[in-house]
Order: C-alpha cells, then structure tokens, then sequence
C-alpha cells in the first residue's frame, strides 16, 4: 500500500475531489420515514394555538378586504386568495446555535476580506476555474441564466429569480455587492444561504482554495480574490443544494468576470454605460466589449436598449457566436405603464407573448424594463413560448429589490437607493418624481472613491434641496472632506453639510427636511451600495 504523503500531488487532488464528491452523494441521501402513531398533543390543537389562529385569520380577511377595496390599485385580488392559501412551513432554529453560526460566519468573512478586494480584477479566469475542477465543476451541475451590464444587474436577476420560482424549479442567485449580510450574495430559493450552509460551504471548499492559492503564489501570482472566492462559494452551494437553475450576476465586466467560468444557456445585458473605467476602459465600445464576453455561442441573449456605440459591439458578438438576439424596444416593449399604489401596472410585449395588468412593486420605468428583460429571458430558458399569464403575474407582484428607490420609513419619509454612477442616478431621479409627491428632499450622500463624483452630485443637484455629504465605512469611500469641497462648487455652499458618520448624517438630513415645518419633507440616501446598507440596518434597527 502506498502512503498518502509519498503520492504524487496530482494523485492526491484526485482522491480529495472523490472523497468530497462521495460525501456531497451521501449528504443527499433520503432520511428514513418517520413511523408511528401520531401524538394526541399534536391532533389537539390547545387554546393558545386556537387564539393564533384567530389572529391569523382576521390578518387574513383585512388584508383581503383592503385589496379588494377601490383604494389599493395593484394585482387581481385573487393573487392574495392563492397567497393566503399556500401552506407556511415553519423551521424551528435553536437561537443559540444560529447566533454561533453567524458569528462564525462574520469570523469566516473577515478572513476572506484579507484577500484582495473585489473590484481589483484580475485578467485571468484560471485560479477560479483550477479550484472548481478540483471540486468536480459544480458550476456544470444546472443550468445557469448570466447577466452583465451597468445598471439594473440585481433587480433583473430577482425578477428572473422570482419567475423560475413561480414556475416551481429550486434557484440558486448569485449576486454583489450585498446590503445587510454577506449570505445575500448566495441566495437559495429566494433566500440568503442560511449561516450554517455557509459555514459548510466554506469548509468543503477552504482546502482547495489553499491548494490553489500556494500553486498561484509558487509561480509568482496571487492568491484567489475576495471575489473571486465567492464565485467558488457560490457555485458549490448550488451543486450541494442542489438547484435546478443558477441566476448569476457578473461583479464587473465580463470577459474576466470569475463568474466568467459557466456558460449561460440564456444571458441577459442590462443597460450598459460608463462605470469601473479604470478597470473596464474610457469608452463605451470598449467597456462594452468587456460586458458581451460572458456570452457563448448557440445561446440567446436578451438585450436592453443600448446606446448608439454600444449596439454595434453587441450585434457583432452575438453574430460571430451564432447565437440569437432579442432587445428591448424591437422584439420586445413595454406596451404600457400606470402608476399604482405601491408600483406600478404593467402590459409587456415579448417575442412570445403579451402579458397584460401585470403589478409590479417596484418604482420606476427602469423597472418595468428590467422586468421586461426577466420575462424574455425567462421565456428563452423554457425553449421560447408564452408563459402562463398566472406565473407571471404572481412573480412580478411579489418581487422585491431592496435598497433600489425603497422607502424604509415615514414621518419623515426616508427612502434608500443605490444609484452610484451617473447613469443610475439619471434613472433614479426620474423614478422619484414620478413616484413620489415630495417638496423638500435632502440628500445623504456617500461615494467611492473610484467613482465619477461629479457626474453623480451633477445629477443629485436638481432633486436635492440641501445635501448631506458623509461616507460609509469602508477604506474605499471617498474623503468626506474632498467631496464636499466638490459639492460646494455644485451646489450652493449653504446647501452643503458634513458629517463622517452615517447616523449623524441621516438626523441631520431629517432635521433639514422637516425644517419649517412645510410637507413633503423627504431624505434620499445614496451613492454607494455600502452607504445605503448601513442606512437599512440603522433605521431598521432604530425601528
């Protein structure tokens, strides 16, 4: 018998990929049934359950009735029969244990975090890839729906989520950068990866990333990235789940893009406009050229309008893949959109249908073109037909995109949205007239550093009437200082306040909406992702 430490490296990878393979097999198998008579406790339902069910109930019927009324203009009202219908399914978690898991989890986090950062691209798939081969390539293991662009990457994804959903298939999301917790990166179902799948994940790929890393840096490279790991974490989990389908999101760009390393059968291009040029290029076309590489051939790929310079690049690689093109505004449109409370109703076009009173809750007429995106992609994925008018109104009507224009208190109303390109905060400040009735906004505002502020305070400037400049914690925000310098010449310099922290920040732009006393008061927080995560857990938790 030959020892484990005399086998030869390449030996020795591949009885640890078939160890952890036999494990992954025998973590799936069936549990034995359950025998026995049922529990007298258990068929009796006792007077406190009697009373929660009365309380249930009474939910149910007031959120019936306000549906149904002629004030609330949104989904068909049987939507919410079948909602209140569905069977709840409970799971019992020890808080003890989850409050150990997520500490760990954090612990896990900030030792990945060591690594470089997820916006320092690395022109180079083969680290991610090395450590996917070792783990049996999980990313072959379902099929997976890809999308790049600028802006509208995330919501996109949910819809198309939230679709397959509808149509009952198991999803895995990938997507960045996250608002409350690092687990909202990995979503099962719809849900952040729960503290303890985390945790295992972690521990089933940490060896071979190990393995890669020491070969990456004996021949002079670098360990895998921040990014770069999740990719990993991401596409294992899935496997483990297992799904039946992956949404995944690129970090930045594309062609380099660690996502970069499965193939979409269908991929989805968002809008696409400057952003990341450092890393990604000074041009359109070129910034574009980096987005269409993760597109593959034979696949099809659902395109939002783009701009003039842009259409060119995508047509052209689209062409010498032999794969198909649909875009928005040409095989698909948005017939029509009307205002309702809460969102918006829908009537879209798409190559195989047309889906009429579709309620989406979400604000804006970029949502209603990502959503447009969604249901043709989604459409492409079941081989090209209609689908159900039910399914799709179902999933359109329970999407959420948190931290995108959603308002998270009242009195004074504070809403959050991540726009942090100028491009975003075009479509954003569009989205807020239209949706909301506000005279007095102020403006709590943070950026990266690496970011176009001046393109972005150019466009806050006609919707602010007074701004708050402050910056999230993170090496990567911009000097609150040098903003606000910028600021002053932007705005009036009396419209400009300072504070480095966040919490002081939103108590002065609420003190400043409500100044006078006048209504229609409102904060906006905004310009980094980050920034807008840290304002959702301070009023969330204030709340």
């Amino acid at each position: 018998m030959t020892d484990r430490d005399d086998q030869r490296p390449e030996d020795r990878d591949d009885r640890a990929r078939r160890e952890m393979l036999s494990r992954r097999a025998g973590d799936h198998a069936a549990p034995p049934a359950a025998s026995g008579p049922t529990p007298a406790s258990a068929a009796t339902p006792d007077s406190a359950e009697l009373a929660a069910r009365e309380v249930q109930a009474e939910h149910d019927r007031a959120a019936q009735e306000l549906v149904s009324s002629g004030l609330f203009s949104g989904p068909d009202p049987t939507v919410v029969d079948d909602v209140l219908a569905s069977p709840d399914v409970t799971v019992v978690v020890d808080p003890v244990a989850r409050a150990q898991a997520e500490t760990e989890v954090h612990r896990v986090y900030t030792e990945i975090l060591t690594r470089a950062p997820e916006h320092d691209v690395q022109p180079s798939l083969d680290r991610v890839r090395e450590v996917l081969d070792l783990l049996g390539e999980p990313q072959r293991a379902y099929p997976v729906i890809h999308i790049a662009g600028t802006n509208g990457k995330t919501s996109t994804a949910r819809v198309v989520e939230r679709l397959l959903r509808e149509r009952g298939l198991r999803t895995g999301r990938f997507t960045s950068p996250h608002l409350s917790t690092v687990r909202e990166r990995i979503a099962l179902d719809g849900e952040p990866i729960s503290p303890e799948a985390f945790l295992r994940t972690w521990e089933d790929v940490a060896p071979y990333i190990e393995m890669v890393d020491e070969r990456s840096r004996a021949g002079g490279g670098p360990r895998l990235s921040f990014f770069e790991v999740f990719v990993v974490m991401g596409y294992a989990a899935f496997a483990d789940a297992p799904v039946d389908v992956a949404v995944v999101e690129t970090g930045m760009g594309g062609r380099w893009d660690a996502t970069n390393v499965a193939d979409g059968v269908v991929e989805i291009l968002t809008p696409i406009s400057r952003d990341h040029e450092q890393w990604l290029g000074h041009t359109l076309p070129e910034i574009a050229g980096e987005k269409v590489g993760i597109l593959t051939p034979g696949s099809t790929v659902v395109s939002a309008e783009q701009h003039e310079e842009v259409v060119p690049v995508v047509r052209e690689a689209v062409q010498a893949l032999g794969a198909r093109l649909v875009v928005d505004g040409q095989d698909m449109e948005v017939v029509d959109r009307q205002l309702a409370v809460g969102g918006q109703m829908l009537v879209l076009r798409t190559p195989a249908a047309t889906y009429t009173d579709v309620f989406l809750p979400l604000h804006g007429a970029h949502q209603a073109h990502n959503a447009l995106l969604a249901v043709a992609a989604v459409e492409a994925f079941f081989g090209g037909g209609s689908l159900s008018g039910e399914v799709v109104e179902h999933a359109l009507a329970s999407v959420d995109s948190p931290g995108r224009l959603e308002l998270v208190r009242t009195s004074p109303t504070v809403l959050v949205d991540a726009a942090h390109n100028p491009a975003g905060v075009e479509v954003l400040r569009a989205a807020l007239e239209e949706s909301f009735d506000l005279r007095r906004v102020v403006g709590v505002v943070g950026l990266m550093a690496d970011k176009d502020a001046e393109g972005i305070l150019s466009g806050l400037e006609p919707m602010l009437t007074e701004i708050v400049i402050t910056r999230a914690a993170t090496d990567r925000a911009h000097d609150v200082e040098d903003l606000a310098e910028l600021a002053r010449d932007i705005f009036d310099p009396e419209r400009v306040h300072v504070t480095d922290r966040i919490d002081e920040a939103i108590d002065l732009a609420a003190a400043r909406a409500e100044y006078g006393g006048e209504p229609g008061g409102a904060v906006l927080v905004t310009g980094s992702v980050v920034l807008v995560g840290e304002a959702r857990f301070l009023l969330r938790r204030g709340s």
